[in-house]
């Protein structure tokens, strides 16, 4: 349970950070960006995922409105979308999208290996970027921890031969944070990714403060705990301060929430609607949120 004493240490946690220096600046459309702590490259806050959302029929319906999700993405100055080979197929999917709409090099493509052995991992590596349709990708994570003390080096390995310009880990769950700070207190990375959300905020007690302070960026996923938010805040009126930081939407709210902590790099909702993508690319603009701000959504939430 998250409790006001750490409620209370989470905001502190907030506040020491946000009075120490965050590089980020305005892309062309307006969405704000933070920079890869390893390399200076700018990132706009609002990114995308396939999880679910990507798992269609290409040709169908469904095919048809996620090239009309991705059109609308990428005029609004997205750029980040992360995948996986076992998100059923949404990694051929996003590589067939992204081949028919020309934005190849538009999109800074972020995979996964999840695998249990090197000679596993590199099949699906291969597969993998055949289905993405690239012989590179940006980001190369290791999925929820899968194997990672041999998974770790081989994507290190990957990295050295140019096939991926960065590399990560991943989890989703707050019981995994504690091995993710482990991992990252002994081992180079240019990424993790892992959960935050207003109903779960542990990370910014220890995790957020250390990836901060060892240079790593941060991925941010389940910012509306897979939905279950919007089921939690069904009819009832955004907070008055909301209109202040140019919030039309709890979606806007959840995940301005995210990257106001100056740890975040980018936050990854999924969708498979276009107008949802608009709404999304909306929270990345205009003012983050104050402590204050942040701190009565916690207590909300928890």
């Amino acid at each position: 349970m998250y409790g006001r004493r750490d409620v209370l240490r989470a905001g502190a946690a907030l506040g020491l950070l946000a009075a120490s220096p965050v590089l980020r600046a305005e892309s062309p459309s307006g969405l704000l960006t933070r920079k890869i702590p390893s390399t200076g490259e700018a990132l706009p806050v609002i990114g995308a995922g396939t999880s679910g959302s990507f798992e269609v029929e290409a040709g169908s319906s469904q095919y048809q409105q996620l090239k009309e999700v991705l059109s609308v993405f990428f005029r609004g100055g997205g750029k980040v979308i992360d995948t996986s080979p076992n998100y059923g197929g949404a990694d051929a999917i996003l590589g067939q999208l992204l081949e028919e709409g020309g934005w190849h090099r538009q999109c800074f493509i972020a995979t996964k290996i999840a695998a249990d052995s090197k000679d596993a991992a590199a099949s699906q590596w291969a597969d993998s970027l055949k289905s993405l349709r690239t012989d590179k990708v940006d980001l190369l994570q290791i999925h929820n921890l899968r194997d990672w003390q041999r998974q770790l080096p081989y994507a290190q390995e990957l990295k050295k031969q140019g096939k991926t310009r960065y590399v990560g880990i991943t989890h989703y769950l707050a019981s995994g944070q504690g091995a993710v700070a482990d991992i990252l207190r002994e081992h180079p990375l240019d990424f993790i990714q892992i959960n935050y959300s207003v109903n779960a905020p542990d990370a910014a007690r220890e995790l957020l403060p250390l990836a901060a302070d060892k240079g790593v960026a941060v991925l941010i996923n389940r910012a509306f705990d897979d939905g279950r938010l919007f089921s939690r805040i069904k009819d009832q009126p955004l907070p008055g301060w909301a209109a202040e930081a140019g919030i039309g939407s709890w979606a806007q709210l959840f995940l301005k929430f995210a990257i106001s902590h100056p740890a975040v790099t980018t936050v990854i909702p999924a969708t498979g609607r276009p107008d949802r993508q608009l709404d999304q690319l909306k929270a990345g603009a205009g003012p983050l949120l104050s402590e204050a701000q942040q701190k009565a959504l916690i207590q909300q939430f928890a």
